[in-house]
């Protein structure tokens, strides 16, 4: 087959792609939330900057063509020149989007239009998900190239809560069963949204999580108002689309809990919540609440994974999840070379700045190091 690349730098070009972008994303089948075109194009809307969209698409045949791969970036200056991913911290995964019927032509056109588009700039995929389709370019890549670990994510079988329960010791098993039951004796009843609820919900989950994090440290993005407007823009779509499920907790028929969980043929995947202060009064476990929820969502078998996605924070191992390592892939020209060494430079400093951290705090609380 013969296969037409084309860069695309244009906003209103981006928007055009909706419906290709969306078949593809459809025909793709390690595709994450995180790759869908409204995820996607309303980040942008939010975060993205003038002049510096660079959508790489490969298309079967001439212009009119279907729409075989695509590789969603922006080019930055800082800290170095580079071609980055569309999605940016907010997004737990990164990846190109290839579609599974075309394999070799189609992945060998997308790395030769990607290596044409980075010119004197360093292609830097951050958080991609290992099997993600940017694997398969950086094999084929011509030129230098390195990957590096990036962010942890946590991930269980797509089986719903009581064969998730059955894999723990029996004493784990005994406390999270008499955790669930606490949550039926207190009546709290859940609701999933329709898609003309979406947005409302959305800012009620917002407002919870604003208040549930009062006082403490929290996510500071979460907080401001351009995350709220790409959230609203990007969800509604997403849960017509089945992309996205928004689920209501109500106690006593007072709000309590708002949930947003992702979702892809790949996987399901708790992304933010707001909860009320008054939950624990309630002596009422909000994690387990929320994943007995998103487990409701993988039971018919579709999903092969349940995400609890990037980070690795102490409750989430109460469930022994496997540990999976997003992989960050540099990508350069010959010429450039020089930017892959120092940004490999910078990533292993950070890594050593990390651990010094990690060493500091524990001396700290009085443990060893």
């Amino acid at each position: 087959m013969t296969y037409t690349a084309e860069l695309v730098t244009d906003e209103r070009a981006f928007a055009a792609l909706a419906a290709d972008w969306s078949r593809l994303h459809r025909r793709y089948a390690s595709a994450t939330p995180f790759q869908s075109h409204a995820w996607l194009h309303s980040w942008w809307q939010s975060y993205g900057g003038r002049g510096r969209l660079r959508l790489v698409v490969v298309r079967d045949g001439g212009p009119g063509g279907a729409l075989v791969a695509a590789a969603p970036l922006m080019r930055v200056r800082r800290p170095l020149p580079a071609l980055v991913p569309l999605g940016g911290a907010i997004s737990d995964y990164g990846d190109v989007l290839l579609d599974d019927e075309h394999g070799e032509g189609a992945l060998a056109a997308l790395t030769g239009a990607l290596s044409a588009a980075a010119r004197t700039a360093l292609i830097d995929l951050r958080e991609v998900r290992p099997g993600g389709a940017a694997e398969r370019v950086y094999e084929r890549w011509p030129g230098p190239r390195s990957r590096v670990d990036d962010s942890v994510c946590l991930e269980l079988p797509a089986v719903p809560t009581d064969q998730l329960i059955a894999r723990l010791p029996s004493k784990t098993q005994q406390r999270l069963r008499a955790k669930l039951r606490r949550l039926d004796a207190l009546g709290i009843q859940r609701h999933v949204v329709d898609p003309g609820e979406a947005e409302a919900a959305l800012l009620r989950l917002l407002e919870l999580h604003r208040l549930q994090w009062q006082g403490r440290k929290v996510t500071s993005e979460h907080l401001r108002t351009r995350f709220r407007e790409h959230l609203v823009r990007s969800v509604g779509p997403m849960v017509r689309s089945g992309e996205a499920v928004v689920t209501e907790f109500r106690l006593d028929e007072e709000l309590v809990a708002v949930d947003l969980t992702l979702l892809s043929p790949l996987l399901a995947g708790g992304y933010l919540y707001g909860a009320h202060p008054k939950l624990r009064e309630h002596k009422a476990d909000v994690a387990a609440m929320l994943l007995d929820a998103t487990a409701t969502h993988t039971k018919d078998g579709t999903f092969g994974t349940l995400s609890l996605l990037r980070g690795n924070e102490p409750y989430k191992h109460h469930w022994r999840p496997l540990t999976v390592v997003n992989q960050r892939l540099l990508l350069a020209r010959r010429r450039t070379a020089p930017l892959l060494s120092a940004a490999l430079c910078d990533a292993a400093a950070r890594r050593r700045g990390k651990e010094l951290l990690r060493r500091l705090r524990e001396r700290d609380r009085g443990g060893r190091p």
